[in-house]
C-alpha cells in the first residue's frame, strides 16, 4: 500500500490500546508501520534497481526484527532530543492527566514495533502487487488482490477512527463534560474493525469474480488460468485476465458477471524473437520475468534490423483502454542484441545497464 496507509494503521494500532501500556507507543507504531518501505530508496539510484529491490528484505520475517530495531534507535534519538530541548515536566503532567504513562518501556516498544511492522507486510499483501515474506528462503510472491495500492475506504476508516474521537472530545469539552480517561482507543478500535469490514466485503467480492472467470470459455477454450484484479477508485468492478495456450483475455466484471459490455480485449501471445529471449536473460528480465505474474514481451525491429525494441508488459497493471505504460520498462538493443538503454516511461535509466555489468 501507499505511505498514507500504512501511517494511518500504526496510528491506529497506537491508540488501540498500545498506548496505554508504555510511552511514546503511538509515536513508535507510526513509524514501523511505515518503515519497511525504506527500500523506495533505491529508486535513487535508478529505477531498474529499485524495482528489483523493492518490497524485498525489509518485507520479510527475517527483515523486520532489524526494522524494528532501526525505528526503535530513531523513536530514543527523538526521544532524547526531547528530554533535553522541550518541556518534560510539562509534557508528563498531560500525561497523568489522562492516566498516560509517562516513560518509555524500551523492551515493549520493540515488542510493538514488531507488530507495526508485521501489519505493512499484511496491508502489502492485500494488494496486487505482492510481498516475498519468506526471503531469503522462498522468493515466491504471495498476493491477495483484494484492495489496489490506494484504497478510498480504508482512509475513511482509519482516518475515522482517529479524528471522530478528537471531535467528540471537543463537543464534550463545549458542554462542560472533562474526561480524565484516554481518549481514542474505542474509535481506533473501530477504524481498525473497519479496514477488515473492507477486507471482508473485498474478499467475497474477488472470490465471486474468480469463480465467474472460470465459469466461462473463451472463444471456445477453456482457461489455463483466471486472475481478478481491484480497480482503482472502484469497490464492486474488478478487472480480469483469462490465460489459455494462445492468447489473453481481458475483461470488465461487475457484480459477479463478465465482459457485461462485450468490449473483452484479446492479445495474442507474440512470437518469443531472439531479441525477446535476449532481453529475458538481462539483469532487468530476469528480475521483472521473476515478478510478473501475466508477463507479455512485444518486440519491435527498427532501423531496418539493426535496433531492437523489446516493451515489458504485466498484464496485472494494463488494463484495456490504459494508456499508461505502468510498470512497463522497454529496453533498446542493438544488432547483436546487447542491451544499449532501458527507459521507465520517458525516463533513461543508465544504472540499469550499470548492474547488466556486474
Amino acid at each position: 500500500m501507499e505511505p498514507i496507509t500504512h501511517f494511518l494503521t500504526g496510528a491506529c494500532l497506537g491508540r488501540a490500546g498500545f498506548n496505554r501500556k508504555t510511552a511514546l507507543a503511538t509515536l513508535t507504531m507510526t513509524l514501523a508501520a511505515e518503515a519497511s518501505d525504506i527500500d523506495m530508496l533505491g529508486y535513487l539510484k535508478s529505477p531498474t534497481f529499485g524495482f528489483a529491490h523493492h518490497r524485498g528484505i525489509t518485507h520479510t520475517f527475517v527483515g523486520i526484527p532489524f526494522v524494528a530495531a532501526a525505528v526503535l534507535l530513531l523513536v530514543w534519538m527523538i526521544e532524547q532530543f526531547r528530554r533535553r530541548f522541550g518541556n518534560q515536566t510539562k509534557r508528563e503532567a498531560r500525561l497523568l492527566r489522562r492516566r498516560l504513562p509517562t516513560k518509555p518501556r524500551w523492551s515493549l516498544l520493540y515488542l510493538f514495533a514488531l507488530v507495526a511492522c508485521l501489519s505493512h507486510i499484511l496491508l502489502d499483501y492485500t494488494n496486487n502487487y505482492g510481498v516475498r515474506p519468506f526471503e531469503p528462503f522462498s522468493y515466491r510472491w504471495h498476493a491477495w488482490d483484494i484492495v489496489f495500492i490506494y484504497e478510498p475506504l480504508l482512509y475513511v476508516a482509519l482516518l475515522g477512527g482517529l479524528v471522530l474521537p478528537a471531535l467528540f472530545g471537543l463537543i464534550n469539552e463545549e458542554i462542560g463534560s472533562r474526561s480524565r480517561r484516554p481518549r481514542g482507543q474505542i474509535g481506533a478500535i473501530l477504524g481498525l474493525c473497519g479496514v477488515l469490514a473492507v477486507w471482508s466485503v473485498r474478499d467475497f467480492e474477488h472470490r465471486k469474480a474468480v469463480s465467474a472467470m472460470n465459469s466461462r470459455v473463451y472463444r471456445g477454450v477453456d482457461p489455463l488460468r483466471v486472475s481478478a484484479f481491484p480497480q482503482p477508485l472502484n469497490f464492486l468492478d474488478w478487472y480480469g485476465v483469462a490465460e489459455t495456450q494462445d492468447f489473453y483475455a481481458q475483461t470488465e466484471i461487475v457484480n459477479g458477471e463478465v465482459d457485461p459490455h462485450e468490449d473483452m480485449v484479446i492479445r495474442y501471445k507474440p512470437e518469443v524473437t531472439r531479441a525477446a529471449i535476449a532481453a529475458q536473460n538481462t539483469y532487468l528480465g530476469r528480475v521483472f520475468m521473476d515478478w510478473s505474474r501475466y508477463p507479455l514481451l512485444e518486440t519491435e525491429v527498427r532501423d531496418g534490423g539493426q535496433r531492437y525494441v523489446v516493451q515489458f508488459l504485466d498484464l496485472r497493471f494494463r488494463p484495456p483502454g490504459n494508456p499508461r505504460a505502468l510498470l512497463s520498462p522497454r529496453m533498446d538493443l542493438d544488432s547483436n542484441l546487447d542491451p544499449v538503454a532501458v527507459w521507465w516511461g520517458e525516463r533513461k535509466d543508465p544504472g540499469a545497464l550499470t548492474e547488466e555489468m556486474r
